[in-house]
């Protein structure tokens, strides 16, 4: 079956499964009042002496019962409802539908990086927005680092193998998608870790012998009260527990409560590790991961369920009928004292927990833009060890744009006398010149996170990116748009003269000035960037601007984009053509739209 095939048969299966744990639930759900209901009233009639305080037990057993099955559906259900969610959003991203659908990133926005605004890295209908299926902030995080720092050359080539082992475990991937609760609600990363690794609030070595003393001391004096009615051994106890947890209660109290969100998020982890834990792989870079978390016996998701199970029985004593007896054993206590045993022991490896999850999970999200988009290839990195840049791409296309629209150009940018080391792209307003710029960065970004590119094929030398594409002007720092632009290409040329390559994608360049520093200040620019081994591509809308090509010589190409006018309506193919644009249709848009403009 296509990808599409197989998520529509799982979403329908899945469906099904959710319909019918729902009326399971709604069954539990008033089985458990029913039985609330005779706990009361056998309590009410104990009291009044008419029967035994024993015949409270049964229903309280059977009570039990119903808690932990129930618990197994609701869990089950909630398993059933994320896995719908998933292939829905699976259909969405083949479908092209998937835009604003998914985790935007927008918290990884930074105006002064030298690409991922102009690129639309994050954001709604964002690059982001498209590959990510991490349920932690840890993948978030990482998945964000990928596509912000190119990596190098081996890194690129262990994350394709590890994209490749990955790609058909869909199993895998719905597993994941199971995790936790919802990423938008999720506590930070750092969070987490100051959390598991802060010091003790209370000290358990003196506090667990005792509690635990105190604890069979209120279960032996209940039994008696119960047995023989004599209530004044137990009242004593609980005199002696007030005494003993009163003092403590702040700080127990807030262990309790300051694991809370820690445990959900970590959770969510758990569900990560588990997998990572139990699956066989064939890829170094995801076998190194199992290497570093120790999967011998999966310690680290137990530990996880372990600090999530004392968190769950923390929360039963929301329940009113189970507070009241749980109070006289000292619950809480023992939790928060188990707790801090926890972070004692595991809190200092949360940290690489994350760490290793967080690469995980940016594998899964790579893995799944490869599953659902099979067509789109590996590119092929080229690193012959010395500083020669190359990008040669054969029909690139934009990730971020529906199929039914886009269309695919070819762009070889080399500095050599097959392929000019400058591509001059002018054209018409809206005729594609600036998507054309975007298509090859983001597809240069998909290559250095390790991701397939949507190309037929893409051979690509290691390159630093930098783009002006959405440079925009600053009230608060009295910065003007053309100051902005010369800012962002003074920070371009010095990436330009570093150790590696730069590719440049500037938009529009200098049109801030008049036509003639424009001209003058273009040719300097570029040349320089040439001159230090730079390739990339400018756009402009400015005839006089295309003399650059000209100046530049064998380095540099110009090619455009066309319109026709007709019946009133302009029309694009946004296909790449060589040689400079001859024609402007800005007159013809002022007249379509009803100005009176006179030649």
């Amino acid at each position: 079956m296509t990808p599409a095939d197989e998520y529509r048969a799982r979403l329908a299966a899945r469906r099904a499964t959710h319909a019918r744990l729902a009326k399971l639930d709604a069954r539990f759900a008033y089985a458990r009042l029913a039985v609330s209901g005779i706990v009361v009233a056998l309590a009410a009639l104990a009291w009044a002496g008419l029967v035994t305080a024993w015949a409270i037990a049964i229903p309280i057993v059977v009570f039990a019962v119903l808690v932990a099955r129930h618990d197994r559906v609701l869990r089950a259900l909630d398993a059933a409802a994320k896995a719908i969610a998933f292939y829905e959003r699976g259909l969405a991203r083949i479908e092209d539908r998937w835009a604003g659908g998914g985790e935007t990133g927008e918290r990884f926005h930074d105006p002064d990086h030298l690409y991922a605004n102009d690129l639309d890295l994050f954001g709604p209908a964002s690059l982001f927005d498209l590959l990510s299926i991490a349920r932690t902030r840890a993948g978030e995080n990482t998945l964000a680092d990928w596509l912000l720092t190119p990596a190098g050359v081996q890194d690129i080539l262990l994350r394709q193998r590890a994209v490749t082992d990955l790609t058909e475990r869909l199993d895998l991937r719905e597993a994941l998608s199971l995790a936790g609760s919802d990423i938008r609600v999720s506590v930070q990363t750092d969070a987490v870790v100051a959390w598991a690794e802060a010091p003790p609030v209370v000290n358990g070595a003196w506090m667990r012998p005792v509690a635990a003393v105190l604890t069979i001391a209120a279960a032996v004096t209940l039994t008696i009260w119960m047995t023989t009615g004599n209530s004044r051994p137990f009242i004593d106890v609980a005199m002696i527990e007030i005494a003993f947890s009163l003092p403590l209660q702040k700080r127990l109290t807030g262990v309790l409560h300051g694991a809370s969100t820690p445990a959900h998020d970590l959770d969510v982890l758990a569900v990560v590790l588990t997998r990572l834990e139990q699956e066989q792989f064939d890829a170094d870079r995801v076998r190194a991961l199992q290497d570093a978390l120790g999967v011998g016996g999966g310690g680290a998701s137990r530990a996880i369920r372990r600090l999530h199970r004392f968190v769950e029985l923390h929360d039963w004593q929301h329940n009113i009928i189970f507070g009241i007896l749980a109070s006289p054993l000292l619950w809480g206590t023992h939790l928060a004292l188990s707790i801090e045993t926890w972070r004692r022991v595991h809190g200092r490896r949360v940290r690489e927990w994350l760490r290793i999850c967080g690469e995980f999970e940016a594998l899964a999200s790579l893995s799944a833009y490869r599953y659902e988009h099979p067509e789109d290839p590996f590119p092929e990195i080229d690193d012959d060890g010395n500083r020669t840049a190359l990008l040669d791409g054969a029909s690139l296309g934009h990730p971020l744009i529906p199929a039914a629209r886009m269309v695919r150009n070819d762009v070889s940018l080399a500095g050599s006398p097959r392929s000019p080391a400058l591509l001059v792209v002018s054209g018409s307003n809206m005729s594609g010149k600036s998507t054309l710029l975007r298509t090859v960065g983001i597809n240069a970004v998909l290559a250095f996170a390790g991701a397939p590119v949507r190309a037929e094929r893409l051979r690509i030398s290691p390159l630093r990116i930098g783009a002006t594409l959405r440079i925009q002007d600053s009230l608060q720092e009295g910065r003007s748009r053309f100051y902005a632009e010369i800012s962002r290409v003074r920070a371009i040329a010095d990436l330009a003269a570093g150790s590696q390559p730069a590719l440049f994608l500037l938009d529009e360049l200098f049109h801030g000035t008049n036509s003639h520093d424009r001209v003058v200040g273009a040719a300097g620019v570029l040349g320089a960037l040439l001159d230090r081994g730079a390739i990339g591509l400018i756009t402009t809308h400015d005839l006089a601007l295309t003399s650059v090509g000209d100046e530049l010589a064998a380095r540099a190409a110009n090619v455009h984009f066309d319109d026709r006018f007709e019946d009133g309506a302009i029309t694009f193919d946004y296909v790449v053509k060589p040689g400079p644009v001859t024609r402007s249709n800005a007159l013809a848009l002022m007249r379509a739209v009803g100005l009176d403009v006179q030649e």
